[in-house]
């Protein structure tokens, strides 16, 4: 038995890393799904392929979430072709790593209105739906950088940590109609973005982690999974950190 069989799910930044493990997986499981990329049509349609050959329904739209308009269009989109939407990923995001003392007001509010403002957008865009149907389970992608914070990071910091307060917040204001909101929190997941990196400065960092390892995409796909299904029934408003123990 797949855990999301005949389960639609929307899934925001799936055409890499972390968004398209999670695509991957939740294909695997039995579920359709829709999802969102930026720029790479390419990547899109790889994608849309991979999925398809798990024998589920896919399909990608170009799309900017952090648009409020453009999330409510999506939304309806994805009903009209779909039927429904059972489950919403907000994963779209994106770092404008500086000090403090040299970050520009441009890049602390581009990383606000694509990291948070895309959550707000999106979660308003399916509630109705969801509300109409009795259930729904939507999972924000938080950070270890949410909980903890990290210096050269203030906008992300900020962004990630604003997803928690946002997801405590929506799971009380729909509990009652069966809608789940909770978050996850990642580490140190190893995806395209990390491979750039200095390999002396990536063992560093897994040696600082108590499993002694970076995470995957699937490690955070499958916490999704759980999420998304009906295992964690009775789980809403709270954290889940898949940090290997970062923050034990």
């Amino acid at each position: 038995m797949k855990l999301l069989e005949n389960k639609i799910a929307l899934i925001t930044g799936a055409s890499r890393g972390i968004g398209r493990g999670i695509a991957l997986e939740f294909a695997k499981q039995g579920a359709s799904v829709a999802f969102t990329y930026n720029s790479s049509t390419e990547a899109a349609n790889a994608l849309e392929k991979e999925l398809s050959s798990h024998g589920i329904k896919a399909k990608g739209y170009q799309s900017n979430a952090a648009i409020f308009d453009a999330a409510q269009s999506l939304v309806d989109e994805v009903i009209k072709e779909f039927g429904k939407i059972d489950i919403l990923i907000n994963n779209a995001g994106i770092t404008k790593d500086n000090l403090l003392m040299r970050i520009s007001e441009e890049d602390f509010d581009k990383v606000i209105e694509i990291n948070l403002k895309s959550v707000f957008n999106l979660t308003k865009a399916v509630i109705r739906p969801m509300m109409k149907q009795r259930s729904g389970s939507i999972i924000n992608m938080s950070s270890v950088v949410g909980v903890k914070g990290n210096a050269g990071q203030t906008n992300y910091a900020a962004s990630k940590a604003g997803i928690l307060g946002f997801t405590k917040s929506v799971a009380l204001e729909l509990g009652s109609r069966n809608i789940r909101c909770n978050a996850i929190a990642p580490g140190f997941i190893e995806t395209e973005m990390t491979d750039k990196l200095d390999e002396k400065t990536v063992q560093e960092w897994r040696n600082a982690i108590p499993l002694k390892r970076g995470g995957k995409p699937e490690d955070v796909a499958n916490a999704c999974v759980f999420l998304a299904s009906d295992m964690s029934s009775y789980i809403t408003g709270q954290t889940m950190h898949v940090d290997g123990g970062m923050l034990t």
